[in-house]
């Protein structure tokens, strides 16, 4: 399809068996086909965030790979764990190394969260404070449906397939309405 939006997936894990990563694979199944999902680059690989390094340095290498990707791409999903009621350290690391390159990648670039989680909360306190660095960074921020998938042991199967029918309609309904939010914001 020649009009396809091209929307690039972040997970916060980075552990191949979590449940969040689990839910940014199953997208692609999932996605009307106006919607063309791909995985950023990884960014396992970046140093802790120093302004000294990177006025000295610049910004390494995998760090422009992972905001050229976002630059590219019509809009972001980020599929995120809640850790200690917060954003993965590992993600929030990301999210500050590309805020300070010249062309910040998130800017006016439309942006929708989901989250996973074992526990009743769904990642919720995540999607909250992940909104707060987003939006400082001049995002655009996509508001509902949300995306909570909670009691997530439940909904996965032990192939990592998301096999809960009510969740799977959640993520099928807030792409669609992703998919209309960002061809009429798309930068």
């Amino acid at each position: 399809m020649a009009d396809q939006l091209k929307i690039v997936t972040i997970c916060g894990s980075l552990r191949k068996g979590s449940y969040n990563a689990a839910l940014a694979r199953a997208l692609p199944g999932l996605a009307p086909a106006e919607l063309k999902i791909v995985e950023a680059p990884s960014y396992a690989g970046f140093p802790l965030y120093n302004d000294d390094v990177r006025a000295t340095s610049g910004a390494p290498a995998d760090v422009e790979a992972f905001a050229a990707a976002i630059r590219a791409a019509d809009g972001v999903i980020i599929v995120s764990p809640e850790f200690n009621w917060s954003i993965p350290g590992p993600l929030k690391n990301a999210i500050d190394w590309v805020s300070k390159l010249k062309d910040v990648p998130f800017k006016d670039r439309p942006v929708a969260l989901q989250s996973c989680s074992t526990g009743q909360m769904g990642g919720g306190r995540m999607q909250y404070h992940l909104r707060m660095a987003l939006q400082s960074i001049d995002a655009q921020l996509f508001g509902r449906p949300e995306v909570f998938v909670n009691f997530a042991a439940k909904k996965f199967d032990d192939k990592g397939l998301l096999t809960d029918d009510a969740a799977r309609d959640a993520v099928k309904l807030q792409l669609a309405a992703f998919a209309k939010f960002v061809a009429r914001v798309k930068v």
